[in-house]
């Protein structure tokens, strides 16, 4: 009999970060603390490694921190921190620049 071993090292970079997303999902933690997920992935894992954080977030009710330094990852979020001269500061998502100039 023929018996499967996978390891770490047996599996790729995208597919490591759906094992680590999946196993953080499983649990029952309410936030997820995700230090640059895509950083190591072609364009179109990182899309998919993406995609997974934001549906999964809002559909299982979870808060997702992702820290990056991509401006594209940044950019898809609902809300975006940066850490300037050692302080926190909200940055302008995409929706609070349209608010900005609309008129109540």
């Amino acid at each position: 009999m023929c018996q499967l071993i996978l390891t770490r090292s047996n599996l790729s970079g995208g597919q490591q970060q759906r094992v680590a997303i999946a196993r953080a999902l499983a649990s029952d933690a309410k936030v997820i603390l995700a230090d640059e997920p895509t950083g190591n992935l072609d364009e179109d894992t990182a899309a998919e490694i993406t995609k997974i954080l934001k549906e999964c977030a809002h559909q299982m009710n979870k808060c997702v921190v992702i820290v990056t330094h991509s401006n594209e990852l940044a950019k898809q979020a609902d809300v975006i921190l940066k850490l300037r001269k050692g302080e926190l500061q909200i940055a302008d998502t995409p929706d609070t620049d349209t608010r900005k100039g609309q008129k109540n």
